[in-house]
């Protein structure tokens, strides 16, 4: 392995597994099916904050529909792994009946985190809600909803980079990294 792709985040080493520019690629490709998907509709955004951010940002800045945007921040890691409890920490404050939506996640593994997304924003009765999602664990999802807009399928491995954190740290870097298990 090329020693110069690992880094140490905390306590962790991580090498590239995804460059900036394939994330940019596949972040257009994305944003061409909503686009396509939503052609004379207006969708409303909803960001799943902290990850989220430059998913969402990137996104955005090549959706060619009427749109808006707005965030919810919820919580179900500590440290690698997920506690399986989810934290609502700020919810939705807008009106999003009759609308459709588009949760932008940073993403989707077990499913439980987006499960409880779900339910809370059905609740709201909107007139549809999709999932676009960065990246979708295919190996560790257990629930029966579909992930609509997919920039990468990956194994279950622990990444970070792009918004992801280890810890809260990370998330600034432009690439995405795997764990490197030693």
């Amino acid at each position: 392995m090329d020693t110069s792709n690992k880094i140490t985040v905390k306590d962790k080493k991580f090498t590239v597994s995804i460059s900036a520019e394939e994330i940019q690629k596949s972040v257009k490709r994305v944003a061409d099916e909503i686009n396509r998907d939503y052609a004379g509709k207006e969708i409303f955004f909803i960001g799943v904050l902290n990850g989220v951010f430059m998913f969402a940002s990137d996104l955005m800045k090549n959706i060619k529909v009427p749109c808006t945007i707005s965030f919810m921040k919820v919580s179900s890691y500590e440290g690698t792994t997920s506690t399986g409890k989810i934290k609502n920490l700020i919810g939705l404050n807008a009106d999003i009946m009759d609308k459709d939506v588009v949760i932008i996640e940073d993403i989707v593994d077990t499913g439980f985190t987006m499960k409880s997304i779900l339910a809370q924003l059905k609740a709201k009765l909107p007139k549809s809600i999709r999932i676009a999602s960065l990246i979708f664990k295919p190996d560790s999802f257990r629930e029966d909803y579909n992930v609509d807009y997919v920039g990468f399928r990956i194994p279950n491995d622990f990444i970070v980079g792009y918004g992801l954190d280890y810890d809260g740290y990370g998330r600034n870097l432009p690439e995405i990294y795997t764990i490197v298990n030693e």
